[in-house]
């Protein structure tokens, strides 16, 4: 199937509450209007350069989510422009785009990530860690950005068993941070491989690419 068949195919068996990023990282921008002309205007980038070199060539009404590890040095790049940081892991890291985000007149939301994988080669918060953040006195100081949600990857391994309860235990722990923190309504969990199991466990937002595009 093309690209905007694979596409079509997914957004219609989707919940309506849920939102898909259409995962760009290494795709030419050829495939990339592929997917823009059929209609989707939001795509998520792994590495900060390659977003800046598509947004600079591309439509201007696209959304760009930056999905992948985001390092303070690179922040002033995508402050201009990204609608949503997926990988937020640390407290020096929203600083820097509170600091970049004023620089540039705008409010820049952000999802915390958690760590739920059981590999090394993962980055994100501990629960404990995401909750203290959360409710700490340097983040309500912090005036140009906006903790939207919580974004966790789960193991990559085919048990289906460990990535559900990955999934639910952070899906759980999203909910129970809701009750006191309405502004979280953003749960980003899901890639191809795993987006149907973390939608059952309450995602909102799932990031898929090679069910799109097909593999690399």
């Amino acid at each position: 199937m093309s690209i905007s068949e694979n596409l079509n195919k997914i957004k219609s068996s989707l919940p309506s509450h849920v939102t898909l990023v259409v995962v760009t990282k290494t795709h030419p921008v050829e495939k990339l209007m592929e997917v823009y002309n059929a209609g989707h205007f939001i795509f998520g980038e792994n590495k900060v350069q390659e977003m800046v070199d598509k947004y600079e060539v591309l439509p201007k009404d696209i959304q760009w989510h930056l999905i992948g590890h985001l390092q303070t040095n690179k922040v002033k790049y995508i402050a201009p422009f990204v609608s949503l940081i997926h990988s937020v892991d640390s407290l020096k890291l929203l600083k820097e785009i509170n600091k970049q985000a004023l620089k540039n007149n705008r409010v820049i939301n952000c999802l915390l990530q958690i760590y739920i994988a059981n590999e090394e080669t993962k980055f994100g918060l501990d629960y404990n860690e995401a909750e203290a953040l959360l409710h700490s006195d340097e983040l309500r100081q912090l005036k140009n950005i906006q903790i939207t949600g919580l974004m966790g990857m789960a193991t990559n391994t085919d048990n289906r068993q460990q990535i559900a309860a990955e999934f639910h235990t952070l899906g759980n722990f999203f909910k129970r941070l809701q009750t006191l923190n309405p502004q979280l309504q953003t749960l980003s969990m899901g890639m191809s491989s795993d987006y149907a199991i973390a939608i059952e466990n309450g995602s909102n937002l799932i990031r898929v690419g090679s069910s799109i595009f097909g593999a690399r």
